[in-house]
């Protein structure tokens, strides 16, 4: 995709039961409260933009410069081929949401396809740069928000979220309304989240992580927050349920609902997300859709 083919314009971590008063990222205060779209975005880009170089550093080796993996399982498209079969992929215009440092879209320019990496993060976008370089030349980078994409109707053929975007946003309903206006018909559209179930457990890797401890209805928002009450870090739960309903209001077709089991390889603790848990309770839910 060409940068004349757009209009320029003006996610895997903390989920669970959280009580009121416990200490979140770097002192802030985590709490359950409401956050709207304003106060999300802010946090958002906020929050990744400092804890950019840590996150890249941490799990850099296990996402790797040029792989595409849907979650802390491990589940690597080139296996799992949600966007479709990898040959069928070449010459696709493809839009990755919440890219980070667009490690899937490089995978997916290495198959032929012509990705757009966009992510609210400039931090994260700069990350995309260091790693890329000109090994994998063709992934274009635009820095935006997920709920006002800076694109021309029709301009992509799939789109694919891992992690990103959709648990931050205070109506995700509206990230799928901006997606489907940008896919051409037919097109595809899968993203992955933190399983809901997760949200009625702590958010601890261990024994501890295993007893429920809130209700999975409650969709009050998870916030941690600084000395002045500002928001510093959010994330939204949403229900099996609410994830479907905002799929089929944002105009698209579900054809898939993907629970990926935790492999035997895997011996890795992600926040939350460990081999205890995950051989018990599911960690991600993956929402293959498609526009008709």
């Amino acid at each position: 995709m060409n940068k004349e083919d757009y209009l320029p314009e003006d996610a895997f971590e903390s989920t669970g039961a959280a009580d009121d008063g416990e200490e979140g990222e770097d002192g802030a205060e985590a709490t359950r409260r409401e956050a709207d779209e304003t106060e999300s975005s802010r946090a958002s880009r906020g929050w990744w933009d400092r804890n950019a170089d840590e996150y890249q550093s941490e799990h850099g080796a296990f996402l790797g410069d040029d792989r595409f993996i849907w979650g802390p399982e491990g589940l690597d498209e080139a296996q799992a081929a949600l966007l479709g079969p990898a040959d069928s992929l070449r010459g696709k215009d493809v839009l990755e949401i919440g890219a980070g440092a667009a490690q899937c879209s490089r995978w997916l320019a290495a198959r032929g396809a012509r990705p757009v990496a966009l992510d609210l993060s400039h931090r994260q976008l700069q990350h995309a740069l260091r790693i890329g370089g000109d090994d994998v030349p063709g992934v274009g980078l635009v820095e935006a928000d997920a709920g006002r994409l800076p694109f021309r109707d029709g301009s992509f053929d799939l789109a694919c979220s891992a992690y990103g975007a959709v648990p931050f946003v205070s109506a995700p309903v509206n990230v799928m309304r901006e997606v489907h206006r940008v896919l051409r018909p037919g097109g595809r559209w899968v993203f992955s989240v933190t399983h809901p179930i997760r949200w009625a457990f702590p958010d601890e890797p261990g024994p501890e992580g295993l007893s429920v401890a809130a209700s999975y209805f409650d969709r009050t928002p998870y916030v941690e927050q600084d000395e002045q009450g500002r928001a510093v870090y959010v994330e939204h739960h949403r229900t099996i349920g609410d994830r479907v309903r905002d799929v089929v209001a944002g105009g698209f077709r579900l054809v898939d609902l993907v629970e990926p089991e935790w492999p035997a390889w895997n011996d890795q603790e992600w926040g939350g997300w460990s081999p205890l848990r995950g051989n018990l309770i599911p960690g991600t839910a993956i929402f293959v859709c498609e526009r008709d």
